[in-house]
């Protein structure tokens, strides 16, 4: 009888260990609607911070889709880029040269943290701003899943593999192979996002004068548009000054980014060299020749893909007071 009792208290404790299991790992995935019952308001103030910052400032929708691809690209989209106080968090790094908005991100948190105490993570925050900052500009709108918990770490070090403007293709295609995106989430994430925004000069001087041996232009510039963007950043020109990438309708999400590829009319290297490759050229080509829909589609699949890399669910990481530094 005894023997019996320990076998039914055995498997009780099993059952019991497996439905605490199978509860972790529910509570530990990333969910639409993750702050529905303990935050209810929490998308819509972020949305109206976004709107707000992008009617004073049409730039900061491409600010806040730049923000939002350098935080998932180093360790998942966990908020450690905005952590600001030392010297060697990933911010500093080489790669992050001229990313910003974190005052944006930091209005929305104070407001969370008067309504919704403890509540937020900042990791959601630039998930959700981003997605906002893209319908804001004509973009798609699209559900966001949230439930991201903060990271605790940002070292410049763990910065180093950043995709770079002056990458080859092949280089390109690994380091997005690396996160688990595919040829098509490149040409999206990388050349499709670019279709809002400006770069600097100081991103341009390879490409224009120390391409080649002997100081030559990248030839796959077109020879008609060389002269303009020789014209705005000068040989030993002001290295500061800005241009857009997509040099007709910078403020507006559409596909002409991709034609400009198409046309040898891109801004930024890594931006050519989606036509260097025979499978990106044929995404490329395939948006050009299809419905605005079918890309404003992908590009927010792209987008949630991007947003699901290493994030921090469940009883990882934390929720941090402040984003500018861990707990």
């Amino acid at each position: 009888m005894q023997k019996g009792s320990t076998q039914i208290a055995l498997i009780l404790a099993s059952l019991i260990i497996s439905n605490i299991v199978v509860l972790v790992v529910s509570q530990g995935q990333l969910r639409v609607g993750f702050y529905s019952k303990s935050c209810p308001n929490a998308e819509s103030i972020i949305r109206k911070v976004v709107q707000k910052a992008v009617a004073d400032n049409p730039r900061n929708a491409a600010i806040l889709l730049r923000l939002h691809f350098h935080d998932c690209f180093v360790q998942g989209c966990d908020g450690s880029i905005l952590i600001r106080n030392d010297e060697d968090v990933e911010l500093k790094a080489q790669g992050n040269l001229g990313v910003v908005g974190f005052d944006i991100i930091d209005s929305a948190k104070a407001r969370l943290e008067n309504l919704c105490p403890g509540i937020v993570s900042c990791a959601d925050i630039v998930s959700l701003a981003a997605r906002d900052a893209v319908s804001l500009v004509n973009g798609p709108f699209y559900d966001v899943p949230t439930g991201r918990r903060d990271g605790r770490v940002s070292k410049m070090s763990l910065a180093k593999n950043l995709p770079d403007v002056d990458d080859s293709i092949n280089v390109l295609k690994s380091k997005f192979k690396e996160k688990g995106l595919s040829d098509k989430d490149l040409v999206l994430l990388s050349g499709g996002s670019h279709t809002i925004g400006a770069t600097a000069c100081f991103f341009m001087q390879k490409r224009l004068y120390n391409f080649t041996p002997g100081g030559g232009s990248d030839p796959a510039i077109n020879p008609g548009f060389l002269p303009q963007l020789k014209d705005k950043c000068p040989f030993n020109g002001d290295v500061n000054v800005r241009i857009p990438l997509d040099w007709s309708t910078q403020n507006v999400f559409d596909v002409k980014i991709l034609r400009n590829i198409r046309e040898g009319n891109a801004v930024i290297a890594s931006d050519a060299r989606l036509y260097d490759d025979r499978m990106t050229r044929q995404i490329v080509d395939s948006y050009i020749t299809s419905s605005a829909a079918s890309f404003n589609q992908d590009f927010a699949e792209a987008m949630v893909k991007m947003g699901n890399i290493g994030a921090k669910t469940g009883s990882e990481g934390e929720i941090r007071r402040a984003c500018n530094a861990v707990n």
